[in-house]
């Protein structure tokens, strides 16, 4: 199946949410512009972080897929309304910067989490991530966060683990999702990143998709791989059904 023969079936089997809109939050005075998508009668709640070129419409447009499968989804801001990104220089600087920020790096997915918790009602919340943001959602998940969600779930994102940081065994399940053919985050990074939580203890999966590249999930480029796109967000659904449900 092609890109675009597989967007016309996502927008057939997801519509449009119950309530969808842009809102509108600070981070110390910084103006930040998430999306909130809603469902009838939501069975969790899904938090989003984007991928180094900030929220865009594909973010928004997993929100409303996830609404549509009932779940509230709140896609965050990690830049800022006045941070460019329309460059590699512009997306390498913005991220660059968090990296170089943990601390603020944490204050951000703090931040989106209690604008989702604010905006929903469910109790159960899972966090899940795109490339730099996958990266992001394991910052959440080593962080004294890690309790405000159930799971964490990255595609095709970073997986090192900053000097300074482990993980304790004790962090809410895992759920890595990537491409085979990735060459900015290698199969011997899964490997290395899979021995780290073996030797941690953590609950994790870790899901290889064949010939798939980086950046495998997003609609209409050159790198996407429907069947892999497909695959990873079934597994993810099924991840998330489990973590919601306990």
């Amino acid at each position: 199946m092609n890109a675009k023969c597989f967007a016309l079936v996502t927008t057939a089997l997801f519509g449009a949410p119950a309530f969808a809109d842009d809102i509108s939050y600070t981070v110390d005075g910084k103006a930040l512009t998430g999306y909130w998508a809603a469902a009838e009668d939501p069975k969790g709640l899904v938090l989003i972080v984007h991928d180094w070129d900030g929220l865009t419409d594909y973010e928004r447009k997993r929100a409303d897929m996830l609404a549509e499968m009932g779940y509230d989804a709140f896609a965050l801001d990690m830049f800022g309304d006045d941070t460019p990104v329309e460059t590699v220089d512009h997306r390498q600087a913005a991220t660059g910067a968090l990296y170089e920020d943990r601390e603020r790096m944490r204050a951000l997915m703090q931040a989106g989490a209690e604008q989702a918790r604010t905006q929903s009602d469910a109790s159960a919340m899972v966090v899940i991530g795109y490339c730099f943001g996958g990266a992001a959602t394991l910052e959440m998940a080593r962080s004294d966060l890690a309790e405000e969600a159930r799971g964490y779930a990255t595609f095709h994102g970073g997986l090192s683990t900053p000097e300074g940081q482990s993980w304790d065994g004790d962090e809410p399940p895992l759920l890595v999702l990537h491409g085979g053919a990735d060459t900015s985050i290698t199969l011997e990074d899964v490997a290395g990143f899979a021995s780290e939580l073996e030797d941690a203890g953590n609950t994790y999966t870790a899901q290889i998709y064949s010939n798939a590249p980086h950046a495998f999930t997003v609609f209409g480029s050159d790198r996407y791989d429907a069947r892999a796109d497909s695959q990873s967000w079934e597994a993810f659904s099924a991840f998330l059904a489990d973590r919601t449900s306990e």
